[in-house]
């Protein structure tokens, strides 16, 4: 049984004319950490940053979890993914990733009609896996002709084994990738490579035909070992909170050399989300001057500015008419809404700056290559964003944007 929250938009475009399907294996079950999977790092839980992560990869063009939990489907199907629920006989202790990618597969093309060219296995133990990690496994599959591929990150530690775990190890701790008789410098040592843990590709059929994940030839995608952490004990989980603040990549904010074009949701992002409504039932909302100001200036600068609401409200259309912005609300799938605006502008969307703070945000910023969430966002959208306000909305977030795009003086 399947479920979907949203189909994405040109798949095989995305993925260069192949689809790709990301499974994400999320059982409800763990000894190490008890609720794993929706443990959260840096707000946002384990299995919603690994959606997450899959939904910004530009060469995925289908995100499901595998699942016997209530809980962390709805919690996956509001990141974004499709939903696959596991039966009973691949959720237990002794089920294997493979087999929960298997029938995930089985689902998704009972669904879609068509079977993916390559599919991945992304771990939700991984929490600072990167896009371009995931781009980077597909790209080795589909472009540089390898069955298999997956993430790994340079190592240079010495490996020793207790006699103690091994039979046949003699009474003598002894070196495993290494002669404890030899100290070589770590520069003349061949270069050993961890498996990360985070990211498989694997070309669909073979992948069938051998029911595991290495078969063919393999190739390994190098990721920054400081992100490298799998969440296996609770030690590991306070170790990935402490870091989310550091590695999260919510960090960067774009300058103008960066946008072409800045969209705007309106709800929570030029507003507080609160709306005021009289006897009558007439409505009014609160919107911050200087985010008007901040408009006003990247207008002055030759910045096309669009305001894209879901809601069908006078406010909206009175707003941007006070700002002399256009506006395009009531609208349902705001990301096709978008892609056909840029399309008709003639902009690349990887040259966008999307501003939003809700769920239904989410689409476009699959489109952007620069999705923003104001500082009270949804925690699933501020885990998508590649930029985060310091201000709320409607407390002064967009005129923060004009300040990125046009230096703090030119945004006043």
């Amino acid at each position: 049984m399947s479920e979907t929250s949203r189909p994405p938009a040109d798949p095989t475009t995305r993925a260069g004319g192949h689809t790709v399907l990301a499974v994400i294996p999320a059982r409800g079950g763990s000894k190490g950490v008890p609720g794993k999977n929706l443990a959260p790092v840096g707000g946002v839980p384990l299995v919603a940053r690994a959606v997450l992560a899959c939904l910004r990869a530009r060469r995925v063009t289908a995100v499901a979890v595998s699942t016997d939990d209530p809980s962390i489907a709805e919690v996956a199907r509001t990141a974004g993914a499709e939903v696959v629920l596991r039966p009973p006989a691949i959720a237990g202790d002794t089920a294997t990733s493979e087999a929960a990618v298997l029938h995930a597969m089985d689902a998704h093309e009972a669904r879609t009609g068509a079977a993916p060219d390559v599919v991945l296995l992304v771990q939700c133990t991984s929490p600072f896996i990167t896009r371009e990690e995931i781009d980077g496994v597909v790209a080795a599959v589909v472009e540089g002709g390898a069955d298999t591929a997956h993430t790994v990150a340079p190592f240079h530690g010495f490996i020793w084994r207790d006699p103690a775990g091994d039979p046949a190890g003699g009474d003598s701790a002894y070196g495993v990738n290494h002669d404890k008789a030899t100290r070589p410098r770590r520069q003349d040592r061949p270069q050993d490579l961890l498996e990360t843990g985070a990211a498989y590709a694997m070309r669909a059929a073979g992948f069938r035909a051998a029911g595991h994940r290495f078969f063919g030839r393999t190739a390994l995608v190098r990721a920054d070992s400081a992100k490298v952490l799998e969440i296996d004990e609770p030690a590991d989980l306070q170790r990935a909170r402490a870091l989310a603040p550091l590695l999260d990549p919510a960090a960067a904010t774009p300058t103008g050399d960066d946008v072409d074009a800045v969209v705007l949701d309106f709800d929570g992002t030029q507003t507080d989300d609160r709306v005021l409504i009289d006897a009558d039932g007439h409505e009014a909302v609160t919107v911050h001057r200087g985010d008007g100001l901040g408009i006003a200036a990247m207008r002055r600068a030759g910045l096309p500015v669009l305001i894209l609401s879901t809601e069908t409200n006078p406010v909206v259309a009175a707003r941007a008419r006070k700002l002399d912005v256009p506006v395009l609300h009531g609208i349902d799938r705001k990301d096709l809404a978008l892609k056909q605006w840029c399309e008709e502008n003639g902009i690349a969307p990887e040259r966008v700056l999307y501003a939003g703070n809700d769920v239904n945000d989410l689409p476009c910023f699959g489109l952007v290559g620069w999705p923003v969430a104001v500082a009270g966002a949804h925690d699933v959208v501020r885990a998508a964003a590649r930029a985060i306000t310091t201000a709320d909305g409607g407390h002064g977030a967009i005129r923060e944007i004009a300040a990125w795009l046009l230096g703090p003086t030119l945004a006043r």
